[in-house]
């Protein structure tokens, strides 16, 4: 069985984080837990603006309040979605610091769903958002970052660099969302302006492929790998699933350095499974 964590904030419930947490769990036997950080600095209202106005204790207890009821229903919300699907559940709630919360619970999950917006703030932040972008740095598990509207998945393309950054994410990909082998499935590969379009480590990639893939569509392109990728990837429906490698590391790939994962988040409304070897 394996452990599907979701993360949500319960001050801005995120249906699509929940509704694509259940829709892979009935591809899956999967125990749901549900992430919901009670961040102790974060609040629907800005103490300092409620403190430098004047109000009263008991305004701003009375805010505080409010601010639990909400997260008690996001919380509870989780819960009956659970229990109407007949999944096993858990809910992990945690007033430390909303970051340091997530890493830790990730060491203990197969995977983790969240949306790409998600920033445990007050005021909005642009894609990709800090919490986001820390996350992915640290991360101790494949990651599943989701758009604001859910959509059943229907199509997966696997973006190749040849680096074993971007053929673990195809791996982790394959052993956690089994069920995607059905679906109509490509392979994009970028190679540098002027090297031509081989696939890298052809015969090797092709072996592992077949054994995954029952059908499956090779695409080589030549130029700038963001570029080209994004080029491609902008007229994709919403249902289409994009698979990436490393996202900071040492020593990464080419295409996965911190600004290809952003390019992707800013610019596309797609469901992205992010994997990196560490």
């Amino acid at each position: 069985m394996k452990k599907i964590a979701a993360v949500i904030d319960g001050l801005k419930f995120s249906d699509s984080t929940l509704q694509y947490t259940l829709s892979l769990a009935r591809h899956e036997e999967a125990h749901l837990t549900g992430i919901f950080p009670d961040d102790f600095i974060y609040n629907s209202f800005s103490m300092y603006n409620m403190i430098t106005s004047g109000a009263s204790p008991k305004q701003i207890a009375d805010l505080e309040a409010a601010d639990t009821r909400k997260r008690d229903e996001a919380a509870e919300k989780f819960v009956r979605a659970c229990q109407a699907s007949g999944f096993t559940y858990s809910v992990h709630r945690d007033k430390s610091i909303a970051i340091q919360e997530v890493l830790h619970e990730s060491i203990y999950a197969d995977l983790m769903i969240i949306g790409m917006q998600e920033d445990f703030r007050r005021e909005e932040q642009p894609q990709p958002t800090e919490f986001i972008r820390n996350l992915l740095t640290d991360v101790q598990c494949p990651v599943l970052l989701v758009p604001p509207v859910y959509t059943d998945i229907k199509k997966v393309i696997l973006l190749y660099d040849g680096e074993p950054s971007s053929v673990f994410a195809i791996k982790m990909c394959c052993y956690l969302l089994p069920w995607i082998k059905q679906l109509p499935v490509e392979i994009l590969s970028v190679n540098p302006p002027g090297t031509g379009l081989h696939l890298g480590d052809n015969r090797l990639m092709r072996e592992f492929v077949k054994r995954h893939f029952p059908s499956v569509e090779y695409r080589v392109l030549n130029g700038e790998a963001e570029e080209k990728i994004l080029y491609q990837l902008a007229p994709q429906t919403p249902d289409t699933l994009v698979v990436a490698g490393a996202y900071r590391r040492g020593m990464v790939s080419r295409w996965f350095r911190e600004s290809m994962a952003d390019v992707l988040m800013k610019n596309l409304a797609l469901p992205l499974f992010i994997a990196h070897n560490k």
